[in-house]
């Protein structure tokens, strides 16, 4: 398992697009991408960020190439590397965030050029092209990293002069609450504002209703267990409040598109839950 780049024309790419691999998008032009069910507006140059099994469908107005770079967590891992590059919840499993980037022409030639040296890695395998490789990535993760941060800020200190408070306090909410209370009407009555207040005010904010992000928290925990600990499936049910494993499993595989037994098969357990054994 380890790490490849590959490019499609955006006018044949594949329409049921998933994988067990992390991936790394660059695109530029003009169009929509949706990541699982969801649709972002993109223009000009543009990189974004899949963990496994999201669904990434892409339309454009123009024939333009795209360039995924893709690794599986056995390769590199995220959360193994967390302090270095700080994009686990940033540029990836961050379900309030869109999950990609406006680049500069400039900042795209550059990740370009190093998904060029990537390549010319893989093509030449010498003994030390492998830690070359993962410095590369993290080079790339680490700078996006940076970028998504910086408009991070200058997004939060727009919101602070014009704050929708509902869709934050329902956020504060999901977050102590999600692995109990799936119910709208749970978040709406403890926020005493009506349930279609509430789906306005988190629509307005996040471009999803609270239900998918409810749904999305859940699956986004359980996909968290399955990689990060040895737990069984019927454990990992009942921490997320589910009585029934295999409504749980259902659950599961209509929105990731696998089991949960196929989902760690494929992803793989993270080297952070051996290291914690």
């Amino acid at each position: 398992m380890s790490a490849h780049i590959q490019s499609y024309p955006i006018s044949s790419f594949p329409s049921d697009f998933n994988t067990e691999n992390y991936g790394v998008v660059l695109m530029k032009g003009s169009g929509v991408f949706s990541v699982d069910q969801i649709n972002y507006v993109y223009e000009g140059c543009t990189v974004l960020f899949l963990t496994p099994y999201q669904k990434l469908k892409l339309t454009s107005a123009t024939d333009a190439q795209v360039f995924i770079l893709f690794f599986h967590g056995d390769y590199y891992c995220i959360e193994y590397h967390k302090e270095e590059v700080a994009c686990n919840g940033l540029l990836f499993n961050n379900i309030y965030l869109n999950p990609g980037i406006p680049l500069t022409q400039e900042s795209y030639d550059y990740i370009l050029g190093i998904f060029g040296h990537i390549q010319r890695e893989f093509s030449e395998n010498h003994l030390f092209s492998e830690s070359i490789i993962k410095t590369y990535i993290q080079l790339i993760l680490a700078l996006c990293s940076k970028q998504k941060s910086s408009r991070l800020d200058d997004h939060q200190s727009s919101v602070g002069r014009n704050p929708n408070k509902h869709a934050s306090e329902f956020q504060k909410l999901l977050e102590l609450h999600f692995k109990k209370e799936k119910e709208l009407s749970f978040y709406s009555g403890k926020l005493h504002i009506t349930n279609d207040t509430l789906s306005k005010a988190v629509k307005k904010e996040f471009n999803k209703t609270p239900s998918q992000l409810i749904n999305e928290r859940t699956t986004l925990e359980a996909k968290r267990l399955l990689h990060l600990t040895y737990r069984s499936v019927k454990e990992i049910a009942s921490e997320l409040g589910f009585h029934d494993e295999f409504y749980f499993s259902r659950y599961f595989k209509k929105s990731v598109g696998c089991s949960p037994k196929m989902y760690r098969e494929k992803v793989g357990i993270s080297i952070e839950a051996k290291m914690s054994m």
